[in-house]
């Protein structure tokens, strides 16, 4: 039988305390309601005591967010822990979690506090919270630099004052996992009435190691973890939510332990909190970074198509993905080309295969990634060349400040040149606008951008643009100096693949499409 550990997030609490991640009221009312959905037992909605507009966040989230507690953060000072009751009260499910540091180096340099005092304090704090609420938290801040027997006594004391929670801070990521779990143990073995609490964790990362730290407690008897979407929070951050709980569900053979959280809701998640942050997940994050399921070596691939687990350990799936994704490049093999190519709909024979895969090596020895349409034009110009049905022959085009860009375009199509004229919002428009009215194009210009392939004023700039007509997207590209040409270039690309792809049959000459 699994142990049901609780999740606390605190991502609009510590999260928060990222440089640059501050949020307003609107978007911590969203990430919550998407803890909510993502299964979490208690939010740490802020620190109400701190600004109006904390406690206004903590009050409606906790009056407007059902499923998970709500709890307010709150200094071991009676002011703190009245505006936190104040943000609270009449909602249904509410946590007042208060602090004050128990190591020697915060008492002296910071508090100012003997260790008789702080322990005081601690005692009549919690006692005033448990007269507002039932649940009440207390940590005792760098806890992980304390005297163990000190700690011991505090945490004892706080108990008994009516704590049904103590949270042990790594404050400033100092422990090592074994350290770390030892004293949860001394904890369990030493505090008289530690049963009559729930012993909680917080770990910060700045020797990257908060998760293992917060599963070595776990183990040592840990019922609550505290964590971050994205591991973000003070300085190096937080534990991670997403790698706590994957961490127990794929691992729960020797963990013992699981928690609530809706897996599935992980990626959304994820990339709700980084949108809003502004904080880009890095991409070889655990779980939630675009590497995580992203296999480049031919070995894995191969042995991936095989069978799933024999590189993978949890299924995308679990975490809201679609699928792994086999990144081509130049350490892929020819079982996961040929399996890219079937993915895209082409079935080819043994010979045209080994032909498509010694261009496909050639280009990825110059490419970091082979991309979809890499792949298309490796067949379309090793197996079947794609017809110009649109030449590009010349362009003239009229635009200044002070008149209605124009573009003068000459083509030829299927044989026979064709030259009209038209306007636009500005001269790539024109030209644009043009060209479709030419070709009589039903597609939509989905992407459109510009690069210098080298540096300086006469460089040779480089157009990419996506393309889309139906159920076809494509990709096209185009180089000149002049950048107006390059766009056309690339448009006319584009064009000519859709032209390729619609007037293809299913019996052209060795390509089948599946």
């Amino acid at each position: 039988m699994s142990r049901l550990i609780r999740i606390f997030d605190t991502t609009l609490r510590d999260g928060e305390q990222s440089p640059g991640a501050a949020m307003n009221l609107d978007e911590k009312l969203m990430v919550a309601k998407q803890l909510a959905r993502l299964g979490v037992d208690i939010i740490e909605a802020g620190f109400a005591y701190s600004s109006p507009g904390d406690f206004e966040a903590v009050r409606r989230i906790a009056h407007e967010v059902e499923g998970p507690t709500i709890c307010s953060l709150a200094r071991a000072r009676p002011e703190d822990i009245d505006r936190a009751w104040e943000a609270l009260k009449g909602a249904p499910k509410v946590r007042i979690h208060t602090f004050i540091s128990t190591s020697d180096i915060h008492l002296k340099h910071q508090f100012r506090l003997t260790r008789e005092q702080a322990r005081q304090r601690a005692v009549e704090m919690v006692a005033r919270a448990r007269g507002y609420v039932e649940d009440v938290e207390f940590s005792p801040m760098d806890a992980t630099r304390s005297d163990p027997k000190y700690l011991y006594e505090v945490l004892e004391a706080v108990i008994a004052a009516g704590a049904t929670t103590v949270n042990i801070p790594d404050t400033v990521g100092y422990a090592a996992p074994q350290e770390f779990g030892r004293l949860i143990r001394g904890i369990r073995e030493n505090v008289p009435n530690i049963k009559k609490a729930v012993i909680s964790v917080h770990c910060h990362n700045d020797l990257g190691v908060a998760v293992a730290n917060s599963l070595a407690a776990i183990v040592e008897g840990a019922g609550q973890v505290e964590c971050t979407i994205n591991g973000i929070g003070e300085r190096a951050g937080n534990a991670s939510l997403e790698e706590i709980a994957m961490g127990l569900r794929t691992r729960k053979d020797f963990y013992g332990a699981d928690t609530r959280i809706v897996t599935e809701e992980i990626v959304k998640s994820s990339r709700l909190v980084s949108k809003i942050t502004g904080m880009v997940v890095q991409p070889n994050k655990a779980i939630v970074g675009a590497n995580a399921f992203a296999h480049a070596s031919g070995i894995h691939q191969d042995g991936l198509l095989k069978e799933k687990t024999t590189y993978e350990i949890m299924r995308p799936e679990s975490v809201g993905l679609n699928k792994s994704t086999l990144v081509m490049g130049k350490l892929s093999g020819r079982h996961a080309f040929k399996q890219r190519l079937e993915d895209m709909g082409y079935k080819l024979a043994d010979d045209e295969l080994n032909k498509a895969f010694e261009r496909f090596k050639r280009l990825a020895d110059q490419k970091k990634e082979v991309y979809e349409e890499d792949l298309e034009a490796i067949v379309a110009e090793e197996l079947q060349t794609i017809p110009e049905t649109y030449r590009f022959k010349s362009l003239h085009v009229e635009s200044g400040t002070d008149m209605t860009p124009t573009a003068r375009i000459e083509l030829e199509i299927d044989g026979k040149v064709a030259q009209q004229t038209g306007t636009g919002d500005g001269p790539v428009d024109a030209a644009y606008r043009t060209i479709a009215a030419m070709t009589q194009t039903k597609s939509t210009l989905l992407t459109y951008a510009v690069k210098a392939i080298t540096g300086g004023t006469d460089a040779q700039g480089e157009v990419m643009v996506k393309v889309e007509e139906g159920p076809k997207t494509v990709t096209g590209h185009g180089a000149d100096t002049d950048i107006i040409v390059a766009s056309a270039k690339a448009y006319l690309n584009a064009l000519n693949k859709i032209a390729y792809w619609k007037s293809r049959k299913d019996d052209a000459p060795k390509i089948h499409y599946i």
